[in-house]
């Protein structure tokens, strides 16, 4: 698009993250802006599960950590043999969501991450429902090969959208603030500019 940038036109299908099963099917266009903004994402999906099987597995997921007596605390997640403590899982699961929404913030048309390692995490008690979480999460950077470290402060409850802050250690530049603006399962990722922690 002339003096706008690249738009791409996708047709993909997905994956349970934890089973490894058909989880539905995506139609995407991306435009990758000649600024040095993010990419400007338009999505529609089918799903195979029905919004109630969604809701229900956010919830197990969701109560699976309330359950805990302790404030959740883990480090190195996977270790080094890419093991992952039973317990540790849904902590796992909530940062695969969160930096999620890192990555597609910094991917460019020529740049992209996926999360290697989440190097800490610690749980934060709250008075109210919600669940939050700081987490160091390490991105591999490709194809540079880098390895950038982000800390991000994660907010969810069921049915409400996911928050995500963050600010990678790689930057010069300011807090960035990432909220969901749908409700929904923890995977629906929006963002909006925002408050700092």
């Amino acid at each position: 698009i002339p003096d706008s940038g690249h738009k791409y036109y996708l047709q993909f299908t997905t994956e349970d993250y934890k089973s490894g099963e058909n989880a539905g099917s995506c139609l995407a266009t991306v435009l990758y802006p000649k600024t040095k903004s993010p990419p400007v994402v338009n999505i529609k999906c089918m799903h195979t599960k029905d919004q109630k099987e969604i809701n229900e597995e956010d919830n197990r997921l969701y109560q699976n950590i309330r359950r805990q007596t302790k404030p959740i605390i883990g480090n190195n997640i996977p270790d080094s043999y890419g093991n992952i403590e039973p317990a540790l899982e849904p902590v796992w699961a909530l940062a695969v969501a969160g930096s999620s929404y890192i990555m597609w913030e910094k991917s460019t048309e020529n740049l992209g991450y996926f999360m290697a390692q989440v190097k800490s995490v610690k749980q934060w008690i709250r008075k109210d429902d919600f669940i939050e979480f700081d987490y160091t999460v390490l991105l591999h950077e490709i194809p540079t090969q880098g390895i950038i470290s982000c800390h991000m402060r994660l907010t969810w409850l069921p049915a409400n959208p996911l928050k995500v802050k963050y600010f990678c250690a790689s930057e010069n530049q300011g807090l960035e603030d990432g909220s969901g603006g749908e409700s929904g399962s923890a995977a629906g990722i929006l963002h909006e500019k925002g408050a700092n922690f």
